[in-house]
């Protein structure tokens, strides 16, 4: 296990104005654990059980494409946080009515496999609401935002057919991209580029600078990196940079989903506040996705494998299977680099200690208190693995970043 220092943990308010929202901000603090780290002892909080709800159904028939199921949360959650900015808001049976009518109705129309399962938790949950107007006013608005939001989403381009549509490869040359083993499949998640974003202004709005140049001394010293610490038989990687490749390998939208439930849970803030850390975040990690795939088919950069063996290294072999889509930039690297902006912005930069179990690494837990050791724990393991270069690390974090710092900057545009 790798534990980390304790920092103490900063406190940030919403800042909320009429006109713009430089950066939605939710007031956490921590709070003492019940039966998983970052509970509330004492009370029910429907926050927390919608957002468990929201990702046991995710987790058991969502979609096969990432970006697909952070587009689910953060329909389901934007359109929570616009009934929660209603004027009737503030009354506890409205609050907790208006969110569970728009993670039902989003849910229940997005994963309709699991209706059944829904229609049982909204049961359970308005059976703990008192019954009376403002139960009936909460529900209503939660589902009405859910309905128009999803109308206003439909065709975005962010379904699994869209996201994987066929892209050419493109004719062998230096540096450029080309199918990797051991299945040389085709480009993946080509299509996110064509997808509508929710508030950036087009995918290249902020696209990176080119990568380096296949002779230039950086990219050579990240190859040089990659060719020693990411290998399959590596000598001088350690054993614990080995867990950490392992560790950070899945799903970057799987492995952030316990770190925005502790600083959820840990927020002191009202229903509206809260609903909103969860919105922003997955729409910014949906912009930060299509603005990945932007980048990442601009430039068509190959993967250190193809490098490599193109170099004359014809037997190297990654630690782990490299992703068929360019390496520059990495897409953990642009999700980390969102997710931690996200987290930091709305929460401060440190939290109270929490652990983080990987499916990716059975048995192996790991203890953070600050959102950025998730970031560059992401730009390590994926050197480590052997399937990108560092520099295509650091630059997804810094596109990550940005799309974030967009989101929050026009985050009243979301929420109304």
């Amino acid at each position: 296990m790798t534990t980390r220092t304790s920092l103490s943990p900063r406190r940030l308010g919403l800042l909320a104005a009429a006109t713009a929202l430089a950066a939605a901000a939710t007031a956490l603090a921590p709070a003492a654990g019940a039966d998983r780290p970052g509970s509330r002892e004492g009370r029910d909080d429907a926050a927390l059980a919608w957002y468990d709800v929201t990702a046991e159904t995710i987790a058991e028939a969502g979609a096969p494409t990432q970006i697909t199921n952070n587009r689910t949360w953060a329909i389901a959650w934007t359109a929570a946080a616009r009934a929660l900015r209603d004027d009737a808001a503030g009354d506890p049976a409205y609050d907790d009515a208006a969110l569970a009518g728009a993670v039902h109705h989003t849910l229940t129309t997005l994963v309709p496999e699991r209706a059944d399962v829904l229609d049982a938790e909204l049961e359970a949950a308005l059976d703990r609401i008192p019954d009376g107007e403002a139960e009936d006013a909460g529900l209503a608005a939660g589902r009405a935002e859910a309905a128009g939001l999803l109308a206003e989403r439909e065709g975005d381009g962010l379904d699994p057919e869209s996201v994987n549509a066929p892209f050419p490869v493109p004719d062998p040359a230096p540096g450029v991209w080309q199918p990797t083993p051991p299945d040389y499949g085709p480009p993946q998640q080509a299509g996110n580029r064509d997808a509508r974003p929710f508030l950036l202004d087009s995918a290249d709005q902020y696209r990176l600078e080119p990568p380096p140049a296949v002779d230039s001394p950086q990219h050579q010293a990240d190859l040089a990196e990659v060719r020693e610490d990411g290998a399959a038989d590596s000598t001088t990687r350690t054993g614990e940079q080995t867990e950490t490749a392992e560790f950070w390998y899945g799903s970057s939208l799987t492995l952030y989903t316990e770190p925005l439930r502790v600083a959820l849970a840990r927020s002191d803030g009202p229903a509206s506040e809260r609903a909103a850390l969860v919105a922003l975040f997955h729409t910014a990690l949906v912009d930060t996705q299509i603005a990945t795939s932007d980048t990442k088919y601009a430039y068509l950069a190959w993967r250190p494998v193809t490098a490599l063996r193109a170099a004359g290294d014809t037997d190297w072999t990654p630690l782990h299977v490299t992703p068929s889509h360019p390496d520059y930039p990495s897409g953990h690297g642009t999700y980390a680099g969102a997710a931690e902006t996200v987290l930091t912005e709305l929460t401060g930069p440190t939290t109270e200690p929490f652990e983080l179990t990987s499916p990716t690494a059975p048995g192996v837990t790991r203890t953070y208190d600050a959102w950025s050791q998730l970031t560059q724990d992401n730009i390590d393991a994926r050197v480590w693995s052997g399937i990108h270069t560092r520099t295509a690390d650091e630059a997804g974090v810094r596109l990550g970043a940005d799309v974030a710092r967009h989101t929050l900057r026009h985050a009243d545009e979301l929420l109304g």
